[in-house]
């Protein structure tokens, strides 16, 4: 019956919807024999700001989660494997009159279904350019800055989001646009967004995972049903990445209330098995789960041999070691900050 009404009245495929991140990330642990399930940033209300003034004169600022590529800190290319070693912990600003190198590795996205080859689909800096040239916006505001993403709620909220809105004021910023790369990345920018509205900056969230943005709860979001990855635009398709940055201007001018949100019109191109695909612990094999758990498994003793390289350990006692080893990771990120903090 349903085969036969799909054919007659044009239905998608039932399995052709948004993934629902939060229940599938946790399905996914799950699956893998982990503990308790991690705790998702929540609220019931969002603040809102509207812009004070038109939009074509308003300066707009961008917030990302992507990473300044690194020189021998491993593959940073596309269809690079998850690489934990390009990953900041402060953030950082760029200067928008010059071109970056941004990249995406060292995040959680979507690799079987997207590589990670055009940053035109995770930094919308080119598409801002153009609107503020067309007269659509005002001006780019003089720094895009680069936001952590980090699983810890305190953090995120304590240290990263004051600092991002901090930033923010001294460009002068009137709206500012997140975007997001993994499921945490969600979270890390749908906190900022609350933050920076509460200071009178007018934000939008452009993401692939609308379930956690609005799980979070923020002013504006415009939604791409995409591959993580991917959150403002198709991969060499810069006409879709212009028409999605001026529905995220749109919707900066237009939405009247907190919790608005609008859909992309456009679909994904490539395989239609990726929603589907990700993270789905239900579709593994006993093998691929235990390989699976086998590289967390890898992955930790790699934290502890980095652990045991500065004389430290998990659970240590010791703090005169640790504030040691963590003034010359200070010092590291410092010289590192150098070549791409334009503070």
């Amino acid at each position: 019956m349903m085969d036969e009404s799909k054919s007659r009245y044009g239905f998608a495929n039932a399995a052709d919807a948004p993934i629902a991140y939060l229940r599938r990330i946790r399905e996914y642990y799950e699956g893998l024999g982990y503990g308790a399930p991690y705790e998702w940033a929540h609220y019931t209300d969002a603040p809102f700001a509207p812009l004070a003034k038109p939009l074509s004169e308003c300066r707009v600022a961008i917030v990302t989660t992507a990473a300044p590529y690194q020189p021998g800190k491993g593959d940073q290319g596309p269809g690079a494997p998850y690489n934990a070693e390009p990953k900041f912990y402060k953030v950082y600003s760029g200067d928008t009159d010059q071109d970056h190198d941004l990249r995406i590795s060292h995040i959680a996205i979507d690799r079987a279904h997207t590589t990670a080859e055009d940053s035109g689909t995770w930094f919308p800096l080119p598409a801002l350019r153009r609107a503020a040239a067309q007269g659509r916006i005002g001006s780019v505001a003089p720094r895009f800055h680069g936001i952590p993403t980090n699983r810890s709620h305190r953090v995120t909220i304590e240290t990263d989001c004051p600092e991002v809105v901090a930033r923010c004021k001294a460009d002068g910023a009137d709206a500012a646009i997140l975007v997001p790369n993994c499921p945490v990345c969600h979270q890390t920018v749908s906190l900022a967004a609350r933050m920076l509205e509460e200071d009178g900056i007018a934000t939008v969230v452009m993401g692939c995972a609308g379930d956690i943005v609005e799980h979070v709860g923020v002013p504006r979001l415009l939604f791409n049903n995409f591959p993580l990855g991917n959150s403002v635009g198709l991969p060499n398709d810069p006409a879709s990445q212009v028409e999605i940055a001026r529905l995220a201007m749109h919707l900066l001018q237009t939405a009247t209330a907190p919790r608005t949100t609008i859909q992309s019109p456009f679909n994904w191109s490539g395989d239609a098995d990726w929603q589907r695909d990700y993270s789905n612990a239900a579709i593994l094999s006993e093998e691929e789960i235990a390989k699976t758990r086998n590289f967390g498994k890898k992955s930790l003793q790699e934290i502890k041999e980095k652990l045991r390289d500065r004389n430290l350990s998990l659970g240590m006692k010791d703090y005169s070691a640790l504030k040691k080893a963590l003034a010359l990771s200070m010092e590291e990120e410092s010289k590192q900050e150098e070549s791409t903090d334009e503070t």
